[in-house]
Parts: structure tokens; sequence; C-alpha cells
């Protein structure tokens, strides 16, 4: 049987055609990534640029080098100045010596960095991303090297775009050779923050160091050399998550790098020409130096970006081409976002037209009285000195407990079976296990004696089977000492259970309180 039936060519009538465009058909659908354009700053001279580079060596200088100062500490310590003892888990700074029970200051200096980060960001902005983030330091470190071996900008955009040759490949394996042992030199001296640097060096060479210690230079060398020179600006702008942040600790009055467009449009790459034809032009002359020297790839003259770290070399840039046309610098300038939109409404008449130059200058060029220039005392606000007294405050809190603490600690564990024994002569013993810790680098002597629970005396086998309210112990420096003790109260009517050893320094002022309780039957629990 024949089932079809032809269709009506009066129904086509009724039916609706839509003109639309299939967005996300396979055909219209962008690559998920970009390809990433290599971005080849130019050097750039200056004294941001300079402050730059002092920043670098410093920071370079503190990271290499503090594995190998020394500090004497006697003779039964470590004299390496910076010391991160894995071993006997301790940490040493210089005088400062710090346990795992310690661990709060630490904690205390995180915070601090934290508030020191929001104080910084909220003062002047990324400074912290432009000159002081180890991203930052090492980037400039490589391009130091990129420079000195493949030339500046203009060079390095040729040897890129150049067929391979002897010379580039030459240039290029050396470039990264270079790279590859500073990776390796920011791994080793990682490693020697974590033992004895001068023996560890040794062992390193001669293959006898730990696995751990090759492992650990192995991965901070391809970790630098991978960040640092190959993704460099793409770390900043895809992985560091602070970019995303920065937006709740930046308002109004925070110090940023800015293009003034109020004075720098309308921009022209022939102000003379236009002035003597009547047209109104800024001081940009369109020269593209603040593109050229930036780091990260961007124009400032775009407006604030994710990716600006405020390295204010766009600044240096643009105030030296400001200095050959004899014009004020400050074209592009730290500046507030209230100090900008205050000059940016003069020159608008409040955004009514665009830029005017004449509505900034006289007719001698010289700017306006009504033009806002920073003022330093912006920065000392509410919001600034929270963030400052917070920060001063868990500093001068860490520094006076360090001050007094401690150097001695007492624990006592009570032994649990049995929690008591009743002796023949109706006296009640119970057991202590008892942990005392000398925290100072020399052996000492320790007076440990009992304070309440009257008529009780304590053994300790280790040093005499003699009882007595009072034991003197020798501790070794640096170091834990356990003891097993025994408490004996021949008064079996008393109903007290609660007791006090106490463990002090007679040479000194260290003491150190534990308030233990006593078993027996009947007592008050």
């Amino acid at each position: 049987m024949n089932l079809y039936t032809a269709p009506n060519p009066s129904d086509t009538k009724t039916v609706e055609h839509l003109q639309v465009e299939p967005v996300n058909a396979a055909r219209n659908r962008q690559a998920l990534y970009a390809a990433r354009k290599k971005v080849f700053p130019k050097r750039a001279q200056g004294r941001f640029r300079r402050f730059k580079w002092i920043v670098m060596l410093i920071t370079l200088g503190i990271y290499y080098l503090s594995p190998w100062l020394r500090w004497d500490r006697g003779p039964y310590a470590p004299d390496q100045a910076i010391l991160v003892d894995l071993s006997s888990r301790r940490f040493f700074f210089f005088f400062i010596e710090i346990w795992p029970q310690e661990f709060f200051y630490v904690a205390g200096l995180l915070v601090m960095a934290g508030f020191g980060l929001f104080l910084v960001t909220s003062a002047v902005g990324r400074a912290w991303c432009g000159y002081a983030c180890p991203q930052t330091v090492w980037v400039d470190l490589f391009l130091v090297i990129e420079r000195a071996i493949e030339g500046d900008r203009n060079a390095r955009i040729k040897l890129d775009n150049a067929p391979w040759s002897v010379t580039k490949l030459l240039k290029r394996v050396t470039k990264h050779s270079i790279w590859l042992v500073i990776g390796a030199g920011t791994g080793g001296a990682w490693i020697f923050y974590f033992a004895d640097a001068p023996t560890l060096a040794l062992n390193f060479l001669a293959g006898q160091a730990p696995a751990v210690a090759y492992a650990t230079v192995a991965t901070l060398t391809a970790t630098t050399y991978v960040l640092g020179g190959l993704m460099r600006e793409q770390v900043c702008t895809y992985m560091c998550p602070w970019p995303r942040i920065q937006g709740a600790m930046i308002d109004e009055n925070s110090l940023v790098v800015t293009y003034n467009d109020w004075r720098g449009e309308p921009r022209s790459r022939h102000a003379k020409k236009a002035a003597l034809s009547g047209q109104a032009v800024g001081d940009c002359v369109d020269c593209n130096a603040c593109v050229a020297v930036c780091p990260m790839g961007i124009d400032i003259r775009d407006g604030q970006q994710m990716e600006c770290i405020t390295c204010a070399l766009c600044i240096d840039a643009c105030d030296d081409i400001m200095d050959k046309l004899n014009k004020p610098r400050g074209l592009i300038a730290y500046a507030t976002l209230s100090e900008y939109a205050a000059n940016m409404a003069l020159a608008t008449d409040n955004g009514k037209t665009g830029v005017q130059p004449q509505r900034v200058r006289d007719g001698d060029g010289n700017f306006f009285a009504a033009i806002r220039h920073f003022n330093w005392r912006v920065i000392f606000r509410p919001r600034v000195v929270f963030y400052a007294a917070v920060w001063a405050a868990v500093g001068i809190g860490m520094l006076v407990h360090l001050a007094l603490r401690e150097r001695l600690d007492l624990n006592v564990v009570h032994d649990r079976n049995p929690q008591f024994v009743l002796e023949s002569d109706g006296s009640i013993r119970n057991g202590y296990t008892l942990r005392i810790l000398n925290m100072l680098p020399q052996p000492r002597k320790i007076a440990l004696h009992l304070e309440g629970m009257d008529g009780a005396t304590m053994r300790i086998p280790e040093l005499s089977e003699e009882e007595s309210r009072q034991f003197m112990i020798e501790t070794k420096p640096d170091a834990a000492m356990a003891l097993k003790v025994f408490v004996t109260n021949r008064n079996s009517s008393s109903a007290v259970n609660e007791f006090l050893f106490v463990a002090d320094d007679p040479a000194g002022t260290d003491r150190s309180v534990y308030k233990a309780a006593f078993n027996a039957p009947g007592a008050r629990k």
C-alpha cells in the first residue's frame, strides 16, 4: 500500500520563515583561547626605573645572601643567622628562636603581611606588584639578560621575526641557558634556608645531599624559568588572584598610575601644525612611548586596567618625551581618582563637552589655579590609618610577647591505667609523665617541686629512689626531657585532688607551672 501523500502547496503559505543567525553554530565559534602575542618592552630610564633597580638589588641580595649570614648562639646551637631547622622543628632568626608550640608568631607574621598588603594597596595602589613581587623582580632580572644578549626592543622584534640562523640559535641558547642558571640559583638559595648552607652546598655538589634537596632545586628551577622567562605577563594577568582583589582595596583617594587625558587630549602627532591651524590640541603627541616600555603590553591611556601593575615605567617614558618638548611633566603620573575626576570635570564643563585644553590653561600655557594636584595628606585617611594601626598593633604585640616569653615549658600527662595505687601503709600513689622543655641553647639546672597537697612527696626513679618535694634536674640545651614521676600522698583523708608541679630556673626568672589532678578513692572529682 502506498502511504505517501504529496504536500499541498497551499500549506507552505501558513509557515513563518524566521530570519535568525545561529550564534553558536560550529562555523561561527571562535577559538577558546587566543594565541599569546609576545611583549617586547623597551628599556626605560628615569626615577622610577632607578627605584626598581634598587628594589631588585635589595630583594635579590636578601634572598641569595641571607642563608650565608652567621650568628653566634654558642656551642649548642647552629650559627646560621636564618635557619628553618626541620630536624629539630625550630626556626632561627638571628637572636630569635621559635619552637613549634610558638607557631602563633608565624600566624602573626601572616596577619601583618596581609594588612601590610592592604595598607600599601589602599595608599599607593599595586605598588607591591610593580616593585617587590617576586614575579616582577625575576622578570626584571630575566629582561636584563635578554636585552644584554639580543638588544633592545627593535632588535629583539627583528630577531624574533628573522628566520633561524646560527646567530639566532646561538643567542637563544645563550639566553635560555643563563635563565636556567638563574632558576637553579633560585632553587639552590631556597634549600640553604633549611640546612647549614656551607655544608649543604658541599654535599649538594658532591651528590651526597638528600634527594628532597635535588627535587626542590629542580622544581624551583623549572618554575622560575617558566614563570619568569616564558610566561611573564601571563602570570600577572591569568594566574595571580590579586588583580581581581585589588578593586576592594582601592578607593577614590588611592594613588594609581593615571593618564591625565584632561591635559593630554585631543592628542595629535602633528601638534605644531594643528596649533597653527587653530585646532585645539593636548600635550599627548601619540608617540606610544608609554606603550613601548610597558612590561604588560597595555596602553595606560585606555584607563585603569586589571593588567596594570603600576610599575610607573610609562611615567618615566612620558616624562622623557615631555622634557624633549619643553612641556611640564605629569601627563602620566601617580594620581587619585578624586583629583582626576575634578580636573576632568573642569576640562569638559562637567561632561557637557569633550576635553577643551583652554579650560585648564591660560594663554601662556600655565595651568589654572583651579587644577587639583596631588596632596600627600590624602594618604593619611581613616582607611589607611586603620590598616596601619592594625599592622602596628600586631607587630608591637608580638614584640612584647617575644621579649617577655618564658624559655621554660612544663607539660604533664597523668597515667591512665591505673588511675591510682593504694599502698599497704594506706598512702595513695599517682603516676605522671613530665616533659620539661629547656628552650635555651645552653644546659641549665631546673628545680622541680610540688606546691599544695601538704604531706605529698614525689619520686623520680631516673634520678633517685629517695622521695622529696623538690629535685634539681640537669637539662640539655634546646631539648625536651621526659621523666616518670610518682607522687605519693600519705594523708589519705584529704579530699584535695589538685596540686601544682612547678619548674623554675634558680639562676633566672623562667618559671612554668602545671596544675595536676591527684586521683584517690572518695576524692572530689
